[in-house]
């Protein structure tokens, strides 16, 4: 038996060849063909794997099924809209199964399931209860509670992004509000805190146009700006994983996405602030950085086929 683990992202689609018991076998990458508002990109994935499992000689009865992580909010098989791929509403589950010899066919928020590939194989192994947030150019992040993705009443579950964090702010979130945590803890959003401060206090030597990892790289090396910049980064990450903490009271929180290979000054700061802002019943918490990288997503889409 086996089965396949799917992760479809706006540039490359990765694929995972996996055992039935859940261990990766080899790993695929094909580009993502958005043309036609991606009108290609389902039969392409099939046409994918019907090479792969050509390639293998094996037989499509004894596969268990496809799992599936998009770039966006998706309920009970239902994808509620893919900017990145060009894709309004449609059930993903039938029209894949439907382009794939009708096997069964799993889908979830790409965020989500990656943060379940870190609860079976990463970081989370082991906990019941976690989330994840990653840190890229937005904020995502995925909720694990008792070994299931929390998906929410409409598939809008773990979008710690568009969290509240400051009703003073001026600037607009992509999303349209104002004051939303990916306004600072994501890549574009600390690079954003660091030309803000240093419009209002040039001593700096962090070159301007600068990138995330080297606000974190002068950080590192005490440039009191980048510090700064850090130090807001951590204050508003450890606020909002605070507030969730109070709700969703979990073992363990990872944190994934580039911006996470800042390493331990990212968790030092992150952790200390979120102690400040926990109730104290909840402030055990497990901090971790993610360990699975750009495979998380299709251990957790494959995960989600039993």
């Amino acid at each position: 038996m086996y089965k396949f683990g799917v992760d479809v992202g706006g540039t490359t689609v990765k694929i995972g060849l996996f055992s039935g018991d859940g261990k990766l076998e080899e790993k695929y990458e094909i580009a993502t063909d958005k043309s036609g508002q991606g009108a290609h990109i389902i039969e392409h994935i099939a046409a994918k794997l019907d090479e792969i499992i050509a390639e293998k000689s094996y037989g499509i009865l004894d596969c268990m099924g496809v799992g599936i992580g998009l770039p966006g909010p998706v309920d009970r098989g239902m994808i509620l809209g893919c900017v990145n791929l060009g894709w309004g509403i449609f059930s993903i589950v039938e029209e894949f199964s439907k382009a794939f010899h009708n096997v069964p066919v799993y889908a979830g928020n790409d965020a989500n399931t990656a943060a379940l590939g870190e609860y079976v194989a990463g970081a989370g192994k082991g906990m019941k209860n976690m989330m994840m947030v990653t840190l890229g150019t937005g904020v995502g992040g995925g909720i694990i509670i008792d070994g299931r993705i929390l998906e929410g009443a409409n598939g809008g579950a773990g979008e710690i992004g568009h969290i509240p964090v400051n009703p003073q702010e001026q600037d607009i979130c992509g999303c349209g509000k104002k004051g939303c945590l990916e306004q600072y803890a994501s890549a574009t959003g600390i690079v954003r805190v660091a030309e803000k401060l240093r419009k209002e206090n040039g001593n700096t030597a962090l070159p301007a146009g600068c990138t995330a990892k080297q606000v974190f790289d002068y950080a590192k090396e005490g440039d009191e700006l980048a510090m700064q910049a850090v130090e807001e980064l951590g204050r508003y990450l450890g606020l909002a994983l605070a507030s969730c903490a109070c709700v969703l009271n979990p073992e363990g929180i990872v944190i994934g996405g580039g911006v996470s290979r800042a390493g331990k000054i990212l968790l030092d700061v992150t952790e200390k602030n979120f102690q400040t802002y926990v109730f104290k019943p909840c402030r055990n918490v497990k901090f971790s950085l993610a360990e699975l990288g750009n495979d998380a997503g299709i251990y957790g889409a494959a995960a989600m086929v039993n």
